[in-house]
C-alpha cells in the first residue's frame, strides 16, 4: 500500500493512477491522517446489488416498497389546491409534527 500527501497526489496524480492500475491501493493523507483511498473500482453483479440492498434493509437504512406506486395515476392527477388564507409553512409544520 502506497501513501501520498494531498500535495503529492495533486502533483503526481498520473503516477499514482499507474500504481492503482497495477493493483496497488494508494492512501491520500492530510498531515499524516488518511482522508481518501485510490483503488481499482469494484465490479458488482446483480446478485451483489441484491445482497447489498438486503443488507441495507436489515440495517434499517432503507425499506422495500410494499407495492408498486401507480406512477401514471400520480402523474395524471392534479396536485391539491391550497385553500385561501392558509399558510403552507404551518401546514407543513403540522404534518411534520404528526409524523407524516
Amino acid at each position: 500500500m502506497k501513501k501520498a500527501s494531498i500535495t503529492d497526489a495533486k502533483n503526481n496524480f498520473s503516477a499514482l493512477l499507474k500504481w492503482v492500475r497495477q493493483g496497488e491501493t494508494v492512501i491520500i493523507t492530510d498531515r499524516d491522517v488518511p482522508v481518501a483511498q485510490l483503488a481499482k473500482p469494484v465490479k458488482f453483479s446483480i446478485s451483489d446489488e441484491e445482497t447489498l440492498l438486503a443488507r441495507l434493509e436489515v440495517q434499517g437504512v432503507l425499506s422495500k416498497a410494499k407495492k408498486k406506486a401507480p406512477l401514471k395515476e400520480i402523474i395524471r392527477t392534479s396536485p391539491p389546491r391550497l385553500k385561501s388564507g392558509v399558510d403552507i409553512v404551518e401546514v407543513l409544520l403540522s404534518e411534520r409534527q404528526e409524523g407524516r
